[in-house]
């Protein structure tokens, strides 16, 4: 006798199961396939990278001298270059996995690690006294062709690993805690991302929830997640869940014990006014951060010789204009040429600013800091054109020098506006996260000049953010690029 079940034999049912039991234990075969060889795939882009350095070399010497042997002193400098590279690239994180990371995030943090090379090398080479025997040609196009090859050998190798996790091969099968905002935005993520690799099978309801997740299904409430680590032949199980909820968290940590499961706390931080936050570890210490700076660490160190280089071929190009700024100053009214005003910094430390004086020599009220408005009286007739094309400015490219400001960054305002505009608008000092600037995103996007009221400070402070929060190289360069363009607009600058 057959017993049948909504129109299929048991017989039939149990081989559907069966077989869907090996095809989960097969596609996990092949998901873990590359996890297991993970060293070896480190191993693999890193013999990559030395090969692409070496090649590139060999080939750049070929074209330059017309045969392949490297003669003194190119082989010891070669082989610096290696050696500098196996120290510098990991420690800037580029052999960390790509999983979840952006594909132009990683070019710029190679360009940042072989740009730390060169210079490095060329310290090494300087202390020698070797670096009048290179071809300065020779290496420069060496450094740029070198750059192009590594950055295209990591995208290809993005873009087969993508496909694989694509299909499949070497993904995450990922269980998620809580229906929160933050939940959505991870299974939102995880499906426009495939090559990223996660699959969320499910979620699971918790009293904590406050919204349906879309893209995956609900398999139960909590008490579910013992019985399913293995049902649901889970990798990973994500909680995303709010800070209060700790003893729900800790439960999650005991049922999980004895399963080979890795388990990732993705806090709720919704609601919570956070720039930049990241976790770490602080002497062993898990430590996360909720509000911070992208310019720090080699960010940091990318951002200030970008300073120093642009500031110091711009006092080259520029040295006469202001020497003729300088006597227009002093012809147009009495008074010294360089005006020192106290503006806040980097963490609000103070600071003195450089202008060419525009205005005449006049007596403030003590604790007042009058801007200037549209025919102001004290604007001298060349100080009125200075204004207009910020050539004022200028001598802050002496400041950046110093270390007190940056080419791009958040504008200084004077001390006395920041004690005002401090207590009006809330978070108004994270703008002093990073060093000010002496152009900027808010600068860029009309944001110049006079701010009679607060709601214009307010779009200022709110681009000041926005910058400090999204800060890249190329952000800087585009800021500095477009500059100029604005500057010719001449717009509520008085």
């Amino acid at each position: 006798m057959t017993w049948r079940i909504a129109g299929t034999t048991v017989k039939d049912e149990v081989n559907r199961m069966l077989t869907m039991s090996s095809l989960s234990r097969q596609r996990r075969v092949d998901s873990h396939f590359l996890s297991k060889h993970g060293a070896l795939l480190d191993v693999a882009l890193r013999l990559s990278d030395v090969l692409v350095i070496v090649a590139v070399a060999f080939v750049t010497h070929w074209l330059q001298a017309g045969d392949y042997g490297l003669r003194d002193p190119y082989p010891a400098g070669l082989v610096r270059t290696v050696l500098l590279t196996l120290l510098v690239f990991p420690a800037i994180g580029l052999y960390r996995s790509w999983r979840g990371e952006r594909p132009w995030a990683e070019i710029a943090r190679l360009w940042a690690a072989w740009l730390a090379v060169m210079l490095l090398l060329l310290a090494l080479e300087w202390a020698s006294r070797t670096t009048g025997e290179y071809s300065r040609q020779g290496a420069a196009v060496w450094f740029v062709v070198t750059g192009v090859v590594l950055s295209i050998d990591r995208l290809v190798m993005r873009w087969a690993l993508g496909r694989f996790r694509t299909r499949g091969i070497d993904a995450r099968r990922v269980l998620l805690v809580g229906a929160t905002q933050a939940g959505q935005r991870i299974v939102t993520a995880a499906r426009k991302n495939p090559w990223m690799g996660l699959t969320v099978v499910g979620y699971l309801r918790t009293p904590y929830d406050h919204q349906d997740i879309q893209g995956a299904p609900c398999l139960g409430d909590f008490d579910s997640l013992g019985e399913g680590c293995e049902s649901w032949s889970l990798d990973q199980v994500w909680i995303a869940l709010p800070l209060r909820a700790e003893t729900m968290i800790q439960r999650v940590l005991q049922m999980t014990l004895d399963k080979p499961t890795i388990v990732r706390l993705v806090p709720d931080f919704f609601g919570y006014e956070m720039i930049n936050h990241h976790a770490a570890l602080l002497a062993g210490v898990p430590v996360i951060t909720l509000r911070g700076s992208r310019v720090d660490g080699h960010a940091g160190l990318v951002k200030a010789l970008e300073d120093r280089l642009v500031a110091l071929m711009l006092l080259l190009l520029l040295g006469p204009v202001m020497v003729a700024i300088a006597i227009g100053v002093k012809w147009s009214s009495p008074g010294p040429v360089i005006y020192r005003q106290k503006r806040h910094g980097l963490g609000g430390k103070e600071f003195d600013v450089w202008k060419f004086r525009s205005m005449r020599v006049h007596a403030e009220q003590a604790g007042a800091v009058t801007q200037a408005t549209r025919g102001d009286s004290r604007v001298t007739r060349f100080g009125r054109f200075l204004r207009a094309t910020s050539l004022d400015e200028l001598p802050q490219l002496i400041n950046v020098l110093k270390g007190n400001m940056s080419i791009v960054g958040p504008r200084p305002h004077a001390v006395e506006h920041n004690h005002h505009f401090s207590e009006c608008l809330r978070g108004y000092m994270q703008r002093h996260g990073v060093k000010p600037g002496m152009t900027g995103l808010a600068q860029i996007r009309g944001f110049r000049g006079e701010t009679d009221t607060l709601e214009k400070m307010a779009q200022r402070v709110e681009c000041d953010i926005s910058y400090i929060r999204e800060w890249s190289l190329w952000l800087d360069l585009k800021i500095i690029l477009f500059t100029p363009f604005v500057l010719l607009k001449r717009t509520n600058a008085y």
